[in-house]
């Protein structure tokens, strides 16, 4: 049957930046589909909350509150799945961003802080991984969250979309590195309706510019990005590796334009 290649029973994986949003959708996912999942971000009630579900549906989520800004909080991940359920198949990186700032005012730290951020940490958890995927599950996959930001410019974006741009282009690198035995994607997610887009969509002349500029004429749901992550992990996408999967309504220029002035 073609559905059970979307199956990963008895696999363990790690998500970052999963007490809500994107990160919560992938690791309630993964549940569904069979996994064990180990569950970081800074707020533990958020986290709770992910792991009820999880749970609820017969499997086991390890929760973890840090602050992933920290290299070497996100990196002692990896060791954690493997202390809590003795193996470890998949990681993925989805925490990151970085606020919208005109380029005059984006300082090199600002820069930097991006960088680290989104690109940095990632690098820091898979160093960390690929030895355990090695010697306990064999191989295994990897997938990064970058952005439709990270392939399309728009005012403002000057660090975030820098840092995607490079997250995109450091799974393409990884990739070569990693084959065969560990497969590398990406995800370049495009507006989606979480916290972190509830001030645009809340207001009505935002969300209807939003959804008109784009081809699909609709804001996405975590659940889009759940599916597309499932898929490039599980035995369903194992003919692809060192790719970035775009699911973003069909975006080929930014769908919001940010009010910064001509010079």
């Amino acid at each position: 049957m073609i559905l059970d290649r979307f199956r990963i029973d008895g696999q363990v994986a790690v998500v970052t930046g999963a007490g809500r949003g994107l990160g919560a959708a992938i690791a309630v996912a993964f549940a569904e589909a069979g996994a064990d999942v180990v569950i970081a971000s800074r707020t533990k009630s958020q986290l709770d909350e992910v792991a009820e579900r999880v749970t609820a549906g017969g499997r086991q989520a390890h929760v973890v509150p840090a602050d992933l800004s920290d290299i070497e909080a996100t990196a002692a991940l990896a060791g954690v799945a493997v202390e809590r359920f003795g193996r470890l198949d998949i990681v993925v990186n989805n925490v990151g961003g970085a606020m919208p700032c005109p380029l005059l005012d984006t300082t090199p730290q600002a820069l930097m802080d991006a960088f680290n951020f989104n690109v940095t940490n990632a690098h820091a958890l898979v160093r960390a991984a690929v030895p355990h995927i090695l010697e306990t599950a064999g191989g295994g996959s990897i997938l990064n969250i970058t952005s439709t930001m990270g392939r399309l410019p728009g005012r403002a974006f000057a660090a975030y979309g820098t840092a995607k741009a490079a997250l995109a282009h450091y799974t393409k690198l990884a990739a070569l590195d990693l084959n065969p035995r560990i497969r590398v994607n990406a995800i370049a997610p495009g507006s989606i309706l979480t916290s972190a887009l509830e001030i645009v969509a809340s207001n009505d002349t935002m969300r209807t510019e939003l959804e008109t500029k784009t081809p699909l004429h609709r804001l996405g749901e975590p659940e889009d990005i759940a599916a597309a992550a499932l898929y490039l992990v599980s035995p369903a996408g194992r003919y692809l590796t060192g790719k970035v999967l775009e699911p973003d309504g069909g975006l080929i220029a930014p769908n919001l334009d940010l009010p910064i002035g001509d010079l």
